[in-house]
């Protein structure tokens, strides 16, 4: 099981800590709905934002931004969440559309709507593993909008700490067959056997053909960035302490790991991406993006 703990992890559900980051991306997937130069459209995040007494009073459309692009929370960072949402988006879709995967797991799904704003192919079941009040929430805000799944969304709600690897078989899981997961916005909050214990999991669980992302920090010294400007922001425009958060130990090679046991692995920084799709974050001074990576990996068929 992965031990999840942290001095700091706030109240339970979207009400604090860890938790209400889940509506910071939320909210940065809005503003990138309602950009004129969309990389990715979620029309639910805005309802999360807006349903949550935590961010009240947060924007939801780039009009609402003070100083627009300018501003190091809701411009640059809000515009990191928009570029990572549309290369996650397309590294899921191409697994289901391209390489035929019908089982797509989603680690820690916090508000993530894919399963309801994607076009999955036929077939396509998505897994979304997370704590309890954190799905009941999602499902609270959904059903208010009326909104339907695109593909068989199975809910799997546990908390990362208990036995969520034995329970997802049970929810329908097939580790017979191949299977895409997503890991995304969550290692860096947790310690690093926690890390290397979920891609562990993720590689004994899956099968040849299957697919992996998950997002990672390279910085041995997390706090070398603490005046960073999208730090700084977080912290005074919504009292949101990043670092504090963070397990700021020196993190695994995760992407390493999985080469030693046979995936095939490809690490990009999001700036890469910024590059190929023309908009989005680039390298500035004191970047707290830095050593931001993007790892994508493929299972070997006959694995």
């Amino acid at each position: 099981m992965v031990e999840t703990a942290h001095r700091n992890t706030g109240v339970e559900g979207v009400a604090g800590g860890v938790g209400v980051t889940a509506l910071l991306v939320a909210a940065a997937r809005a503003i990138e709905t309602h950009r004129p130069d969309s990389l990715a459209q979620d029309v639910f995040a805005e309802h999360f934002v807006l349903a949550a007494p935590a961010s009240k009073g947060w924007p939801v459309h780039p009009e609402e931004v003070t100083d627009g692009d300018a501003n190091p929370l809701w411009g640059r960072f809000a515009r990191y969440f928009g570029l990572r949402t549309r290369v996650l988006d397309d590294f899921l879709l191409g697994s289901a559309h391209t390489r035929g995967v019908r089982q797509v797991v989603l680690v820690g799904a916090g508000l993530d709507s894919r399963a309801y704003r994607l076009e999955w192919p036929a077939g396509c079941v998505v897994f979304e593993i997370d704590r309890e009040e954190v799905l009941a929430f999602k499902h609270q805000v959904l059903d208010g909008v009326a909104a339907a799944p695109k593909a068989a969304r199975v809910p799997v709600p546990m908390d990362l700490r208990d036995d969520w690897a034995g329970a997802l078989p049970g929810a329908g899981f097939d580790p017979a067959a191949p299977s895409v997961w997503l890991i995304e916005g969550l290692l860096f909050y947790l310690p690093p056997a926690a890390e290397t214990y979920l891609v562990d999991t993720v590689d004994r669980l899956t099968a040849g053909g299957s697919a992996l992302a998950f997002e990672a920090k390279l910085e041995k010294d997390l706090l070398v960035y603490r005046d960073s400007a999208l730090y700084t922001a977080t912290r005074e425009q919504i009292g949101i302490d990043l670092l504090d958060l963070f397990d700021l130990s020196p993190r695994p090679d995760s992407a390493g790991r999985l080469a030693e046991r046979g995936w095939s692995t490809a690490v990009h920084t999001p700036f890469d991406f910024t590059r190929l799709h023309g908009r989005g974050p680039l390298p500035e001074p004191n970047d707290a993006l830095a050593g931001n990576r993007w790892v994508f990996a493929d299972k070997p068929r006959g694995s």
